[in-house]
């Protein structure tokens, strides 16, 4: 199976002023295949997020090496870094959060094709299309993040992550901040996009449960470090490290 997503030993410290350096990625390693959803799941604060921001380049890596469909990305700027957010997009935790509150939905969703040159009539239609996809009428496109529900900006982030067609989604907390039947639906429709668009998923959570029902695979992270893998079941059912025990008797 085709290896979609390569971490290698991946580092981040951080040297705030006047206070000793804080490791929050240590020698992080691991693999993604393409078509799987890897779970990431870990308490607040055990560097989920800023693993995420390491692959996606938001934040430069103290040290170790990314590598997306087979390239090395780690130093990756300008057009080699454009072309590798053509591969991956991220939807983040907080919905509204993540829109320019003076843009419409719609231009919002379409930045990125404007950022690679489509016609304006064609970026509407996808915008359009898009938008019906994630479940929403493709009216919004003409309304501001304000007018919506958590719900409805987080449908219109998935769309927008998904306007230029990448084969990784990574999905930082997207449910975290919404209502268990809101979850739900987001759930749903993003193994219904999965199918649909031959996604591969990272899906970072600190909800063990909904790990297990949606991912294949499962990294558990502590303190910075990937403590253990597997998969979901298997791991929940007979925990090796000490933190993964403590987070399944939380869970039950």
């Amino acid at each position: 199976m085709e290896t979609l997503l390569q971490v290698q030993d991946l580092t981040k410290i951080f040297y705030p002023a006047g206070r000793s350096p804080l490791t929050a990625v240590d020698h992080v390693s691991f693999s993604l295949a393409a078509g799987e959803t890897l779970g990431l799941v870990g308490a607040s604060g055990c560097g989920k997020s800023t693993l995420a921001r390491l692959i996606t380049r938001l934040t430069e890596p103290t040290c170790g090496t990314v590598q997306l469909c087979g390239q090395d990305i780690t130093a990756a700027r300008g057009r080699r870094l454009r072309l590798a957010y053509r591969q991956m997009q991220m939807v983040f935790q907080s919905p509204r959060g993540s829109f320019d509150p003076r843009r419409t939905v719609g231009n919002s969703v379409g930045e990125s094709l404007t950022n690679f040159g489509v016609p304006k009539a064609a970026r509407r239609e996808r915008v359009a299309a898009l938008l019906t996809q994630c479940g929403l009428p493709a009216a919004y496109a003409d309304r501001y993040p304000h007018e919506l529900s958590g719900g409805e900006c987080q449908r219109a982030a998935i769309a927008r992550a998904l306007a230029i067609q990448p084969r990784l989604l990574i999905c930082d907390e997207a449910t975290s901040s919404l209502d268990t039947t809101v979850q739900q639906q987001i759930m749903a429709l993003l193994e219904t996009l999965k199918q649909t668009h031959r996604l591969s998923l990272l899906f970072i959570s600190h909800d063990l449960a909904l790990v297990q029902s949606f991912c294949d695979r499962v990294l558990v992270m502590h303190e910075g470090k990937i403590v253990e893998e597997g998969a979901p079941d298997a791991l929940i059912a007979a925990p090796r490290s000490v933190y993964t025990q403590r987070l399944v008797e939380a869970a039950l």
